[in-house]
């Protein structure tokens, strides 16, 4: 068992005893007062033992100004603490949108956080995994705060214990709440860097889609002639019925339905490597207007194209041999 698993376990532990973390909260999680913990920060040690030797002083030399200077200073350090725990002192967070991303990516996730109270809420500071994000709430307002995280695994990708703090007003008291909200992206696979080029059209289906592009296959309509038409293309017979001289306009079929099949990518790639290819091939023909379909070991999604069909062929891929494949949830 390596270093970083019994780091992770002690956590886990802490969290479930003092923090009381034990799975996701449904929304909203209000930060009611017990849910909030106060402890000075490395500023506010420094600062408490600046005051202890202030009072030590006072009272050797029985210095009535030192006193009263040492407890006023006292006094404010009391309150930074007061305010620092109201910043955070009911508050709400809700789950917003997030939106897929690709492996190496950053997932943003987007939190709803609402400030039921008519007073600025100043300094706030969201972490997760490693990423952060510093903002201030408006009064009686409803704030979206992104949080951007990095991505090195494709599949579900839970927000998971995330900590929001503060240390207004004066940086000795570092107040915050722990909370794991139920929310959870979804990493596609990394797109192949440099794949070869679309599968053939599949037997029977070259059906191409008709491009706009002039071409020479089909003939698509009439236009005034120009000097630089092709004398081949003259309409010879509207002509000899008294009409007006025009060219024939011939269009071409281009592209046309691709099926991209695990079962037939070469032997020598593993899983993963499968995986980026028909991400990237699923890319490649989304931007070229083809209809494409997908075959996996366990899954078949038949022709189709657009941002819908793109995502669930994206999501198929990004949740291939995981144990939430059948879920909806992500």
């Amino acid at each position: 068992m390596g270093v970083d698993a019994l780091t992770g376990g002690a956590r886990r532990l802490v969290d479930r005893w003092l923090f009381r973390l034990r799975r996701p909260e449904a929304a909203p999680i209000i930060l009611y007062q017990r849910r909030i913990y106060v402890l000075p920060t490395a500023a506010g040690y420094a600062f408490a033992l600046a005051l202890l030797v202030m009072l030590i002083a006072s009272i050797n030399y029985n210095l009535s100004l030192g006193y009263g200077l040492t407890f006023l200073i006292g006094g404010v350090a009391v309150a930074s603490i007061v305010h620092a725990f109201r910043n955070l002192l009911q508050l709400s967070i809700r789950n917003g949108r997030t939106e897929p991303t690709f492996c190496g990516d950053n997932i943003v996730f987007h939190l709803l956080i609402d400030n039921h109270r008519p007073a600025r809420r100043p300094a706030l500071c969201l972490r997760a995994q490693g990423g952060s994000t510093a903002f201030d709430l408006a009064p009686g307002t409803v704030t979206e705060v992104s949080l951007a995280l990095p991505t090195k695994a494709r599949g579900p990708f839970p927000l998971g214990r995330t900590t929001l703090e503060t240390r207004w007003p004066l940086g000795l008291i570092r107040a915050w709440s722990v909370f794991i909200p139920d929310t959870t992206g979804l990493v596609y696979p990394a797109p192949e860097a440099d794949p070869p080029p679309l599968p053939g059209l599949t037997a029977g289906d070259a059906h191409g889609q008709r491009s706009l592009r002039a071409g020479d296959d089909d003939f698509a309509g009439l236009r005034n002639h120009q000097q630089s038409d092709s004398p081949q293309h003259l309409a010879w017979k509207v002509l000899a019925r008294g009409g007006p001289l025009m060219t024939k306009q011939f269009s071409s079929l281009e592209g046309g339905d691709v099926s991209l099949e695990w079962s037939s990518l070469p032997s020598t790639l593993d899983d993963e490597a499968r995986l980026s290819r028909l991400t990237a091939w699923l890319l490649m023909a989304e931007r070229s207007g083809q209809r494409y379909a997908l075959q996996l070991p366990s899954r078949y999604f038949p022709r189709g194209s657009g941002r819908v069909h793109l995502h669930q062929c994206l999501r198929a891929l990004a949740l291939h041999g995981q144990p939430h494949a059948g879920s909806s949830d992500v």
